[in-house]
């Protein structure tokens, strides 16, 4: 095998071998049977959030394991190809093989990223808010194609996506929005999006044709279940109604039925109206400030562990953390990780996983410098 072929496979086997004892595989492996094992007991949707849970603990192991597996058997198939071919002195052959073994590579250093979202939420379905900055019709149309960009990246991987509260722009785009994404660790995957993302382009609404900066905020917190309590004082909050405000149809509902919920010690606002009755827009918000106080505790424990290490990373909660730029040039470039593209209308379109990879990796480098002290 040549050279390069065979770095090519010492990087898929060390990714793999990183995978593997991320996953803890054998005991990952006896899970799977005991919760196939549980699953075949009929009295198990007796209490359906526990089978739910179980559930969705036997979905995960059977992706991690299956992943792990299929990437063995295409190893495998991809250096069987290529002595096949150099056997038979078949260059075609031999690029063929090489070209798996590339795609592979990057699959098994995905699959390696994702085994390290370990967090106690990094499973869980979530939250994605987006606020448009000041800067008027600009900024909220920003905020709409940011809201566009998020639900092409949802698609792309399987994630569904459920309208909860969106509130119109004055002449364009949207002032702010909230998402629900669900589906197999979108909180993991979606957190190191939380952050200012700033867009700089010639401005279709300037008749000039000047160019124009705008910020819009993002906020990703997780969906969490009855199992996590989070005390939340009646009296510590204030519930307002008030008319749905957005397009309608398969967004949110018009009606006088949605509701906000401020938490005045933590200042936290929470809003939905996207049921049909007051009553259930009420217990959505409730569910959604109970993840965001939620989030703000593991922000908390977090910063403590990046305070640790300030000194190595410029890492932080609130900060830009992107910038997309259209004109003068096409660049969209991560600040905290310092990736960078020149492929601005695949990144708008969704291709946002190498940004995402990027940051959860430089995340989890933080976390591991920090945790000795």
């Amino acid at each position: 095998m040549r050279a390069e072929a065979q770095a090519l496979v010492d990087q898929i086997q060390q990714s793999m071998a990183l995978l593997r004892r991320h996953l803890d595989w054998d005991n990952a492996v006896r899970r799977l049977e005991e919760l196939n094992a549980l699953v075949e007991d009929p009295t198990l949707w007796d209490k359906p959030d526990a089978a739910q849970k179980l559930m969705r603990e036997r979905t995960r192991l059977e992706e991690a394991i299956g992943g792990y597996r299929a990437l063995e058997g295409s190893l495998e198939d991809a250096r069987t190809l290529i002595e096949l071919g150099e056997a038979e002195d078949d260059a075609d052959t031999v690029a063929e093989g090489e070209e798996q073994l590339r795609a592979l590579r990057d699959e098994a250093a995905r699959r390696e990223l994702e085994s390290l979202l370990s967090g106690e939420a990094d499973s869980n379905d979530c939250y994605l808010e987006i606020n448009a900055g000041a800067g008027g019709t600009e900024a909220q149309d920003w905020a709409r194609m940011m809201q566009r960009m998020y639900v092409r990246w949802c698609e792309a991987h399987g994630y569904t996506v459920d309208y909860l509260e969106e509130s119109e722009g004055e002449e364009a785009g949207i002032k702010s929005c909230t998402l629900q994404v669900k589906g197999p660790n979108a909180y993991g995957w979606l957190k190191t999006e939380s952050g200012v993302h700033r867009l700089v382009r010639i401005s279709p609404f300037d008749s000039s044709a000047r160019r124009h900066t705008s910020f819009a905020s993002v906020w990703v917190y997780p969906v969490i279940d009855d199992s996590i309590e989070i005390d939340i004082q009646d009296k510590d909050c204030r519930i307002d109604t008030y008319r749905a405000s957005g397009a309608g149809g398969q967004h949110v509902n018009r009606t006088d039925s949605a509701v906000r919920i401020t938490h005045i010690p933590s200042g936290i606002v929470v809003q939905c109206q996207s049921q049909r009755s007051q009553h259930q827009n009420r217990a959505f918000a409730w569910d959604m400030l109970r993840a965001r106080l939620y989030e703000a505790e593991l922000q908390r424990r977090e910063a403590e562990a990046q305070a640790l290490a300030d000194s190595k990373t410029d890492i932080g909660w609130g900060h830009q953390i992107r910038s997309y730029v259209l004109q003068p040039y096409q660049m969209v470039k991560d600040l905290r990780t310092n990736l960078e593209t020149s492929d601005t209308q695949g990144v708008l379109d969704g291709d946002l996983d190498r940004f995402m990879a990027a940051a959860l990796a430089a995340r989890v480098a933080v976390d591991g410098d920090a945790a000795p002290a």
